[in-house]
């Protein structure tokens, strides 16, 4: 080897040391930069004029774990699904009540009831028939904003889905854009890992949309699948569809066309039962809430609502009643249609009949809903049929219910107990979707940067460096001893 090619191996080592100082620098700096992935300088060996080598970083390679970053991504998803899912259950909670909750549902059931056996006791007394159409109006508006609560969760579901569509559609163009611009650079030699972290958080964003999966192309590029097998870019970036609605009915649902379903390229996307190529994160359980769980709990609503109707509409409980004469409770006014249920809890009232804030007068609770005039103060026998109706086994009519003979406390207690068992599997599934989470996070944190693995590898840089400076300085010295011959 000449003292020329020696120089020259020399001073490439220098500058490749060079260049892997900027980059263990850069490293230590962005320790603790979110979304800043560890680069790794990699050395590459060239011959120089067939007399010697060189060395040269012959690129950059991001440290990634592929494998834990894809399972860092699902449980993302999950956690955020199994979440809005808890949120969800909890809302409705709160909304119904527990069962020894005061303003819960069974609270109002128990004061309704208590108000008529009072009443009873003392049949002539406004006072205390007052107070037994006041607990029936507080035990309507009970079951009217549980059952709103639930069509107020849909609507805001309805409207996460239409920002989740428009964050996905953006980030996939973004995607995409990076995935041009890491090309250029890629094939032009130059470094490309910052663009890299910068599409990495982009993906990592839209997995808690949807789950994904990494597809590693050539010159950089990437290409993303759901998990389900939906590909939403491999050149171009797919376009999802979707058109949120305003105002959500109870009767309104993605079967009848009322409600938008979801459409990628044009195609419609099943996303009924938490499956297929969308399943597993917070746009599936968007989904779920406004077309499978709000209507569930709207349909125990509906059902608790019927038995309540129906239990004071008999002829045999107030003789007053016709055919088709609306009872104590009412469908909006109007008499009970069985083929109408879906809604009766938002359209549930009191007869205006005895509702003094309705021109109604409270005496028609013991003397009738259709009595014209005034009876015996003393007679209690309506009184007491009503108060035992709601302690009456009767079966149940809505098909949101098992069969079976029940008390109306005792459905309300179902419903309530239902709602509770709901919430309580929900935030099971989301505890321990949060703690796997929380566990590849910490996996994930804990291959990233060590800083005390850089400053290791600092000072062999410093060592190298210093060598090669060694064997310039020793070459120098040569080529000046032999110049001094010549002289």
């Amino acid at each position: 080897m000449s003292l020329t090619a020696s120089l020259t191996s020399a001073f490439s080592g220098l500058a490749a040391l060079s260049r892997m100082t900027e980059v263990v620098s850069s490293n230590v700096a962005n320790a603790q930069t979110a979304g800043y992935v560890r680069r790794e300088a990699v050395l590459s060996s060239r011959g120089a004029d067939g007399s010697g080598a060189t060395v040269r970083v012959s690129d950059l390679r991001r440290d990634v774990d592929r494998a834990l970053l894809a399972d860092r991504r699902s449980a993302d998803a999950g956690a955020g699904a199994s979440g809005r899912i808890a949120d969800f259950g909890l809302a409705m909670e709160n909304a119904i009540g527990g069962v020894t909750s005061t303003g819960s549902l069974t609270d109002r059931i128990a004061k309704l009831e208590a108000a008529l056996i009072t009443a009873a006791g003392q049949p002539e007394s406004d006072s205390f028939l007052g107070n037994a159409v006041t607990a029936a109006r507080k035990l309507v508006s009970q079951i009217s904003s549980a059952a709103k609560a639930a069509q107020a969760e849909r609507i805001s579901a309805d409207a996460r889905i239409a920002q989740g569509v428009d964050k996905l559609n953006a980030g996939l163009r973004q995607v995409a854009d990076l995935n041009e611009r890491i090309r250029t650079l890629t094939t032009a030699g130059r470094d490309a890992t910052g663009l890299m972290d910068e599409r990495q958080q982009l993906v990592d964003q839209m997995a808690e949309l949807v789950p994904l999966r990494e597809v590693e192309r050539a010159d950089g590029q990437l290409a993303l699948f759901t998990t389900g097998g939906a590909a939403l870019l491999d050149g171009r970036p797919a376009e999802f569809g979707f058109t949120p609605t305003a105002q959500i009915t109870p009767d309104m649902t993605l079967a009848s066309g009322a409600l938008s379903g979801l459409k990628l390229d044009g195609v419609a996307i099943n996303m009924a039962n938490g499956a297929g190529l969308m399943s597993g994160g917070t746009l599936a359980a968007d989904f779920a809430i406004r077309d499978k769980l709000g209507p569930e709990v709207q349909a125990r609503m509906d059902g608790l609502a019927r038995d309540l109707v129906e239990r004071f509409s008999s002829s045999t409980v107030d003789p007053s009643l016709g055919a088709g004469d609306p009872g104590l409770f009412t469908d909006a006014g109007a008499a009970l249609d069985p083929m109408a249920e879906t809604g009766l809890a938002q359209r549930l009232a009191v007869n205006a009949a005895v509702d003094p804030e309705q021109g109604g007068a409270v005496w028609r609770l013991r003397d009738g809903i259709n009595a014209t005039a005034r009876g015996a103060g003393g007679d209690a026998r309506l009184l007491t049929a009503l108060s035992g109706v709601l302690t009456d086994q009767r079966p149940t009519g809505s098909s949101a219910y098992l069969a079976g003979q029940r008390s109306f406390s005792a459905l309300g207690a179902t419903l309530v107990s239902l709602t509770a068992d709901d919430r309580l599997a929900a935030e099971e599934d989301a505890v321990g979707a949060a703690a796997r989470l929380s566990t590849l996070k910490e996996l994930e944190l804990q291959g990233g940067i060590d800083t005390d693995r850089e400053m290791q590898d600092l000072l062999a840089i410093e060592q190298a460096y210093g060598a090669n400076a060694r064997v310039v300085q020793t070459v120098d010295e040569l080529i000046r001893m032999l110049l001094g011959l010549g002289a």
